[in-house]
């Protein structure tokens, strides 16, 4: 049982100044990360639902112009697939309807709107993963650093005594160690959360790379009809 003199809190308190400010740093790490994978989570939760609801209208092999219609006049900002249909379709009408165009000029036009859209698609979806990278990689050094500095603090002390025990320096390198412990708080379910969100941004963008070749097909098949 941990004695009275070790409790942590105590420790933190009684930490030095710099010490605190390590640890009220890596305690404002902790809250911003998991901000990030909260929103993170949903906001690619999100993005899968509304992949499926759109991939089940878009193969159910209703009018394809029909469709983009009704997104163009839905008035509000398309995400994730539906945009990269949105794009590439309005383009492929565009110069269908100015005419003089060749079919292969058609599609790396269609092409060229859906890379745009797919590119914006990818840039949102791993917007804050950086952070998160930031934070798992500098929060243990960040940690260490306070514990460097609470043990130089800790043996420093022992400079003024002439008889040094293991109960005075204890309180010192204890409040050291929670740095580094604070600082592993941090940093591991950043990692973890940036591994497994980075993964799922990658299977969307393929995802999206994979509907804009069956886009591409169809819209060929369209031209040559």
């Amino acid at each position: 049982m941990m004695s009275e003199g070790l409790n942590p809190w105590e420790l933190v308190l009684n930490a030095s100044l710099i010490v605190k400010i390590v640890m009220a740093l890596l305690l404002l790490a902790s809250i911003i990360s998991w901000s990030i994978m909260l929103r993170k989570r949903a906001e690619l939760r999100r993005a899968r639902i509304d992949a499926d609801r759109f991939e089940e209208v878009f193969w159910s092999g209703g009018d394809l112009t029909a469709m983009f219609r009704a997104i163009d006049q839905g008035r509000r900002i398309t995400k994730g697939m539906e945009a990269i249909f949105e794009s590439g379709f309005r383009e492929f009408s565009r110069m269908r309807q100015q005419g003089g165009f060749p079919s292969a000029q058609l599609i790396e036009g269609a092409r060229r709107g859906m890379r745009v859209a797919l590119l914006k698609e990818s840039d949102r979806l791993e917007h804050s993963l950086s952070m998160l990278a930031t934070v798992g990689s500098t929060s243990p050094y960040v940690g260490l650093f306070g514990t460097v500095w609470g043990i130089m603090n800790a043996f420093h002390g022992l400079g003024n005594v002439q008889q040094a025990t293991l109960a005075m320096v204890a309180p010192g390198i204890a409040e050291a160690l929670i740095a580094t412990a604070m600082g592993l708080f941090a940093a591991i379910p950043a990692v973890v959360a940036y591994n497994h969100f980075a993964g799922d941004v990658n299977k969307l963008a393929i995802r999206f790379d994979s509907f804009m070749e069956e886009f591409s097909n169809i819209l060929q098949r369209q031209i040559r009809a």
